[in-house]
C-alpha cells in the first residue's frame, strides 16, 4: 500500500529553535510553552498564550530531555515547575486536539468514515488525506491507498476515530480539501512524533528481547 506524502517536508511558517535539540524547524513541528502563574510551565498548543515562548520539538525524547535536564528553567532564566509526565500530557492533549479537529471536519462535510465511503472518495479523487486506525486490521487497511500527493495518518486508535465520528469505533476515514484538513495534518504530525517513536522503540526492545531469548536457547542446545 502506498503511503506517499506521510513525511512530506513542510517549509511553511516561521522557524523556532528547540531548547532540547538546539535545532531550528518550522513552528508547526514544535510545542510552544510559556511560564504561567506560580512559575508553572504551561503547554500552549494553539500558540496564543501571552508571554515569551519556549519551544521544544514534538518528540518524546526531546520533551523528556527538556523536562529532566532543567532546560525549561535555563530558557526561562528562572526557577520553574514542570508538569509530571510531560510527554504523556502533551500526547494526550494533541490526541484530543486532533480528534476535535476531525470532528469539526466531519460536521463541515469534509470528512467521511467507513470503508466503502472512503473507497468512493479515493476513487473520485475527493480525498486528500487517508486516516486509518493504528489498531485496525493490517489486511483490511492494505486495500486502501494514500491519495496521490496527499497525506496518511495512521497513529490514532479506532476508539479515538470513533469519538470524532460519533461511533464506537472507526477504522477508515478520509478528509477532503479545506482549511481544516491542513490543521488536522499539522496537529497529527506533531502527535506522530510522540506516538510513532514510542511504538518503534517498543518494537525494537521486543525484538532485542526475542533475540536474546533465542541466543540463550541456542546456547542451551549447544551444551547438550
Amino acid at each position: 500500500m502506498s503511503r506517499g506524502g506521510v513525511d512530506k517536508d513542510r517549509e511553511d511558517g516561521p522557524e523556532r529553535r528547540c531548547i532540547a535539540t538546539g535545532e531550528s524547524a518550522p513552528a508547526t513541528g514544535l510545542i510552544r510553552f510559556v511560564v504561567g502563574p506560580d512559575n508553572q510551565i504551561v503547554p500552549d498548543l494553539a500558540g496564543k498564550l501571552p508571554g515569551r515562548g519556549i519551544w521544544v520539538a514534538a518528540e518524546r525524547k526531546a520533551l523528556d530531555k527538556a523536562a529532566g535536564k532543567g532546560l525549561f528553567a535555563r530558557a526561562a532564566k528562572a526557577p520553574v515547575t514542570v508538569p509530571d509526565r510531560l510527554a504523556d500530557l502533551i500526547e494526550e492533549m494533541l490526541a484530543k486536539r486532533v480528534v476535535e479537529l476531525v470532528s469539526l471536519a466531519r460536521k463541515s462535510g469534509v470528512a467521511v468514515s467507513g470503508y466503502e465511503k472512503v473507497k468512493d472518495w479515493l476513487a473520485r479523487e475527493d480525498a486528500r488525506v487517508l486516516i486509518q486506525a493504528e489498531d485496525g486490521s493490517s489486511r483490511g487497511k492494505s486495500k486502501l491507498s494514500t491519495p496521490y500527493g496527499g497525506n496518511y495518518i495512521g497513529w490514532l486508535t479506532a476508539d479515538e476515530l470513533g469519538l470524532a465520528f460519533g461511533r464506537e469505533k472507526v477504522i477508515h476515514a478520509a478528509l477532503g480539501a479545506g482549511g481544516l484538513t491542513k490543521r488536522v495534518v499539522d496537529e497529527a504530525q506533531r502527535l506522530k512524533g510522540l506516538r510513532v517513536a514510542m511504538a518503534d522503540a517498543a518494537t525494537a526492545a521486543g525484538a532485542a528481547a526475542g533475540g536474546k531469548g533465542r541466543r540463550k536457547g541456542q546456547e542451551k542446545l549447544n551444551e547438550r
